[in-house]
């Protein structure tokens, strides 16, 4: 078996994200495109996660954790994309987001409210 590169992601996770992408409702991206992103993605969180380690070691975690917030922030809460889809809906979809996506993120919302 030969060695793999350290920056190319572990087989295991390229499975899984195509089986994310299988799994998934809205294929708007077609699957080599998904995974080189999700590559990149990956690729660059190492990076990112070596990097701060040194700067965590010479400078402190306060610094590392500072620059990991701002380089990889959240994505938007539930409730934030349900209502950025809502206000997509009520405006006539721009075609920036499908009606599908849009009606399964005001769905996913609306299951996690209590009754």
């Amino acid at each position: 078996m030969t060695e793999q590169h350290p920056i190319t992601p572990p087989p295991e996770l390229v499975q899984q994200w195509e089986e994310d992408w299988h799994h998934s409702k809205v294929k708007h991206i077609e699957l080599e495109p998904y995974i080189a992103a999700q590559a990149a993605q990956w690729g660059a969180d190492q990076e990112l996660e070596a990097c701060l380690g040194e700067v965590s070691f010479l400078n402190g975690q306060s610094l590392a954790d500072r620059v990991r917030t701002a380089r990889r922030r959240k994505p938007p809460s539930l409730k934030e994309q349900a209502l950025l889809a809502l206000s997509h809906l009520v405006k006539g979809a721009d075609d920036t987001m499908d009606t599908t996506e849009a009606a399964e993120y005001i769905r996913r919302a609306l299951e996690q409210l209590n009754d």
